[in-house]
């Protein structure tokens, strides 16, 4: 007998006779009748499950073999708004001699299992199927080796078909392009108007709609299934053990996942810092760029005043007019320097400052070689001021005085450029150092 098995969380599991008690005292209280009015009908599936399987024999694929006409291919018009349904013909793709080889191997396997199996209408019930038919264990080798018979025989009519596959393909075109000149004579016959290019409509139909080589030898498949029943138990233990078994895929799955971001924000890390030190490589380069760029800025530099310095030295030596026009400057920027002090400190002219511009006119006159005009006249003016007699009593700070400081103020700004030229340090000394 069928057992119904409860909840695994229910109460405690009940012996067999208490479990049908169960059952008949539960009837007995929803049809409000006596126990002993409740029927116990036997319902025992046990020997099919031990003596025998289902088997259903799958052939698929075989529908490509054949297709249906349209009227208008067989020259046929028929009539608007008949109340007469007209379903149109099917027709074989290939040739009889190859498309029945490949049909008879799936009928031989379903004869097979109808004369081996027996059919129960319980079962096709229960499994809302009827493709599965039981069949005993002791005729299962039998059943089979008739079944592996037919695979062969498919194997060998699909082998035989694609080998003649142009041979089989043109005669089906001939012979569809023969019954399109033939429907188009019965069309033109009963006045009806024919289509442009009605043969090559039907002949590309017929093309499209014929299986190619690929189709042959894998869309036509021959196999047989094998069931067994599954108890309300084993379902139930089943789905216990498909709950145990999600869980434990969730759980690794969960471990995957952890392990996969642990390894990413590894492999971030690693690479943050591949990043850090590139970047510093980067600013360790620059830095040593920079620091070569202004090395090298300062050593032209260098270089350009060395140069200068050496055209300086070459200018001096190559122009000693210059040179000695400079030291007459400087000297007589000294000594005008010293008499305009002595001339502001008294207030006038003293007698040794006034013989020292004298001597400084006679002394210029012998040494102004180069004939420096602007000097000379400043000069001679100095020396006609400073031969005045003025002593202390006869000062005249705004008359005399002045006018000697105005000129010694205009020697002074002239020869102030080159004698401070001579005065100043080298700048090579200066660079040298």
């Amino acid at each position: 007998m069928v057992e119904t098995v409860t909840h695994p969380d229910a109460a405690p599991e009940r012996t067999p006779p208490d479990r049908l008690e169960a059952r008949v005292q539960h009837a007995a209280n929803r049809a409000g009748r006596e126990t002993t009015e409740i029927e116990r009908l036997p319902f025992d599936l046990s020997a099919l499950d031990e003596e025998g399987a289902f088997v259903n024999v799958d052939a698929s694929g075989f529908g490509i073999l054949d297709r249906r006409l349209d009227w208008q291919a067989l020259g046929i018009s028929l009539p608007r708004g008949s109340g007469v349904s007209f379903r149109p013909p099917r027709c074989g793709l290939l040739p009889d001699r190859y498309r029945l080889p490949l049909l008879r191997p799936a009928a031989q396997a379903h004869t097979a299992l109808h004369r081996y199996s027996y059919h129960f209408t319980l079962t096709e019930t229960l499994f809302e199927s009827p493709s599965y038919r039981w069949v005993p264990w002791q005729a299962f080798d039998t059943f089979e080796r008739e079944f592996r018979a037919a695979q062969s025989a498919l194997d060998a009519a699909k082998d035989i078909a694609l080998a003649d596959y142009d041979a089989l393909r043109e005669e089906v075109v001939a012979t569809f392009l023969q019954l399109a000149i033939d429907s188009a004579r019965r069309l033109e016959a009963t006045g009806h108007v024919i289509p442009e290019g009605f043969n090559d409509v039907v002949v590309r139909g017929v093309l499209a709609a014929m299986p190619s080589r690929e189709h042959l030898r894998d869309r036509l498949v021959l196999r047989y299934r094998v069931g067994v029943i599954l108890l309300g138990s084993e379902m139930i233990a089943e789905q216990r053990k498909a709950r145990e078994e999600r869980l434990k895929l969730e759980t690794a799955e969960a471990d995957l996942r952890l392990e996969q971001h642990r390894q990413a924000a590894k492999a971030r890390l690693i690479q943050e810092e591949l990043w850090a030190e590139e970047e510093r490589i980067r600013r360790r380069l620059q830095a040593e760029e920079e620091e070569r760029r202004r090395e090298s800025e300062v050593k032209e530099r260098l270089r350009q005043l060395k140069i200068e310095a050496a055209k300086e030295r070459l200018q001096e030596a190559l122009s000693p007019l210059e040179e000695g026009a400079k030291q007459l400057h400087a000297a007589v920027f000294e000594a005008a320097t010293a008499i305009r002090a002595s001339l502001q400190k008294h207030q006038y002219l003293p007698g040794s400052s006034a013989k020292r511009a004298r001597d400084l006119a006679r002394w210029f006159r012998l040494m102004n070689w180069q004939s420096d005009r602007q000097l000379e006249s400043l000069i001679a003016e100095l020396e006609g001021l400073a031969s005045r007699p003025a002593g202390k009593k006869k000062r005249d700070p705004k008359g005399t005085s002045g006018a000697i400081d105005q000129v010694l103020g205009d020697i002074i700004e002239l020869c102030y450029a080159d004698a401070r030229s001579l005065t100043e340090p080298h700048r090579m000394g200066a660079l040298e150092l």
